[in-house]
């Protein structure tokens, strides 16, 4: 108990409450300035491209007719809607590819949640494009440490860190654009902490629901901040209380938390650096195996060759992209795909590539895909470097009697091993291309990439638009 006049510790929302406020632009390395301007490139390009699928169409659609007119940008489209609906769509568009990027130790998408809420709240407040990156900032670094204190347990019991840890990432950077107090941020965090959501479901037979999260966070995160804003009286303890976030969501995994995580080294060390952009529009727990197949196919190895496939998974993975078994051999669908080791490997032994393409219905039904896929088994990676890195090794067993396997212990995209400036900008003109003119695809790209200069958010968000 707490001596008579004696103040507790801080709590874990206080600590990162009081770094939202207080954060300046100049305590930001250049480094990570630029990174931040190359994530969200990225996650403009992942919107864009999803323009032209069944989903984006039938998402954006609902949201509209619920929403109503409003003022507020949709990456790519002519539409504007409310703050919290564009947002949500925003969201939505960005993630739905799976294609955006991720913090391998936490295991969780930031920037499609935190950039469509800054892009939001910043155009509505007319912020200048330093605010909105400063924002953003603040919700990659909180963001990373609270999915990293889970140690990975969130999809172990069920829960996506992407939803849940996003709302909590996004109150603090509304709160921030808000101009809120060390204090409003905290309770923003305990409001968060009622509303926060995401459930792994999805992941038995490729329903779109986990690329709502994200956008879901975005509008939490929007509606804690204004509740703090106004007064709202809110939990302090969000994180490590009783019935806080780890407690309630994890159970008898909570024990093996690390709360210090949460808050460690702020503003020392940049968790913004160590978020890996995605060379393949699919569950980043896959690409050490979509890497490996590729090498193995310029090898020499011919689908009509194997005789069956072994792929060396991590044990915290499997129930991710290796069960239901019966599922991941055969994808109902593109999302089922994005979720599984076996098509991954098929899909990049049998064509040479695993991009949008292979994703398609055609690839799907694909005879020779299939054939493979059928042939893979998985056994648990002895040598496994997650969550660091999410490594995987394929072993091809030949027809003939011979074995080859290729290992990548570091997926590519990782802090480790990631990928240039200009390999990202060729990925968002390449996810660009189907979306929008050449031209217009270029000002997108200069414009973010000039983000920091921009005197007004509002005009930036303009650029992002449809036309």
């Amino acid at each position: 108990e707490n001596l008579p006049g004696v103040r507790a510790a801080p709590a874990i929302s206080e600590r990162l409450g009081d770094f939202a406020a207080t954060l300046r632009w100049s305590a930001i390395p250049p480094a990570v300035r630029e990174r931040a301007k190359f994530l969200i490139l990225d996650a403009v390009g992942c919107a864009l491209a999803a323009k032209r699928f069944e989903f984006a169409r039938r998402s954006v659609d609902a949201i509209a007719e619920l929403a109503g007119a409003g003022d507020s940008v949709v990456i790519g489209h002519a539409v504007r809607l409310p703050l919290r609906d564009a947002v949500l769509a925003n969201g939505l568009l960005a993630h739905g590819l799976d294609y955006d990027d991720t913090h391998s130790e936490g295991i969780v998408h930031l920037t499609v949640s935190a950039f469509p809420t800054t892009l939001g709240v910043a155009a509505r407040l007319g912020t200048s494009g330093l605010d909105l990156l400063s924002a953003y900032v603040v919700a990659l670094e909180a963001g990373a440490r609270l999915a990293a204190v889970a140690k990975g347990g969130f999809h172990q019991v069920g829960f996506h860190p992407t939803g849940l840890i996003g709302a909590f990432a996004c109150a603090l950077a509304a709160g921030r654009l808000y101009r809120l107090s060390a204090a409003q941020l905290a309770h923003a965090q305990g409001v968060a902490l009622s509303v926060a959501s995401g459930n792994l479901q999805f992941l038995d037979d490729g329903a779109w629901t986990k690329r709502f999260h994200p956008g879901w966070a975005g509008v939490c995160g929007i509606v804690a901040a204004s509740m703090a804003r106004h007064g709202f009286v809110a939990p302090r303890a969000a994180y490590e209380g009783r019935f806080g976030l780890y407690a309630s969501h994890l159970g008898p995994l909570a024990k093996d938390c690390d709360y210090s995580r949460a808050t460690s080294d702020l503003g020392e060390t940049w968790e913004t650096m160590n978020v890996a952009v995605k060379p393949f529009p699919a569950c980043h727990f896959a690409h050490a195996f979509a890497d490996a197949a590729l090498e193995l196919r310029r090898q020499g190895v011919k689908p009509a060759a194997v005789s069956r496939i072994t792929a060396l998974v991590p044990r915290e993975v499997v129930q991710t992209v290796c069960e239901p078994a019966a599922n991941k051999r055969r994808p109902a669908n593109d999302y089922d795909a994005k979720f599984s080791v076996p098509y991954a490997i098929a899909a990049s032994l049998a064509r040479g590539a695993f991009g949008l393409a292979e994703l398609e219905e055609e690839a799907l039904r694909d005879s020779t895909i299939l054939a493979l896929a059928a042939k893979v088994d998985y056994e648990i990676d002895p040598r496994s470097g997650f969550p660091a890195h999410y490594s995987g090794e394929v072993i091809v067993h030949l027809k003939d009697g011979r074995q080859l396997r290729q290992r990548e212990q570091i997926h590519r995209g990782s802090a480790d091993r990631p990928l240039t400036d200009t390999e990202i900008e060729t990925k968002f003109m390449q996810n660009a291309a189907g979306a929008v003119p050449g031209q217009h695809a270029a000002e997108i790209r200069d414009a973010v990439l000039r983000l920091d200069a921009a005197p007004n958010a509002l005009g930036f968000a303009e650029t992002l638009a449809g036309r």
